[in-house]
């Protein structure tokens, strides 16, 4: 059987607090260690019904540096990009940090460079997605995948 890991995410510069919340909720019920933003661009979050907070932590880094020092011990970070593999050939690490890009900038080229691999979301028209619908995506198939992988 496969190890049962962790996974963190996360947006990059976001500018919406709703996103946040939303990323959050999913998050809480696909079972995330724990959400983060870095750089954050919002005032406050206040979309949160469940009161996730009680049970995922959410982090606030003021940096790309401060977040990429606090990573847990060998976690892969996995950026959420356009034009990197498609997500329905990945193979989801054990222990992974996904990192979503802004939703009106994507990641920097200075965060794909942090990145040990690059996911892609296929659509039937544009292959952009709200960051927090593509967080919720990429969380549920790892959610699919791992379950799977353990017979659950």
């Amino acid at each position: 059987m496969g190890e049962r890991g962790y996974f963190e995410i996360g947006i990059y510069h976001t500018k919406s607090a709703l996103n946040v919340g939303t990323l959050w909720r999913s998050a809480y019920q696909l079972g995330a260690a724990g959400i983060f933003t870095i750089g954050k661009r919002y005032r406050q979050q206040g979309s949160d019904t469940l009161k996730t907070w009680r049970h995922v932590p959410l982090r606030e880094f003021p940096s790309l540096d401060t977040w990429y020092d606090a990573l847990p011990y060998n976690a892969l970070v996995v950026g959420v990009e356009m034009g990197g593999k498609a997500l329905q050939d990945f193979i989801h690490p054990a222990r992974a940090v996904y990192l979503l890009g802004a939703e009106d900038r994507g990641l920097s080229p200075q965060a794909l460079a942090r990145c040990h691999q690059v996911v892609s979301l296929d659509a039937l028209r544009t292959a952009s997605y709200n960051v927090a619908v593509a967080g919720s995506l990429v969380m549920y198939h790892r959610f699919v995948q791992h379950n799977v992988r353990l017979g659950e």
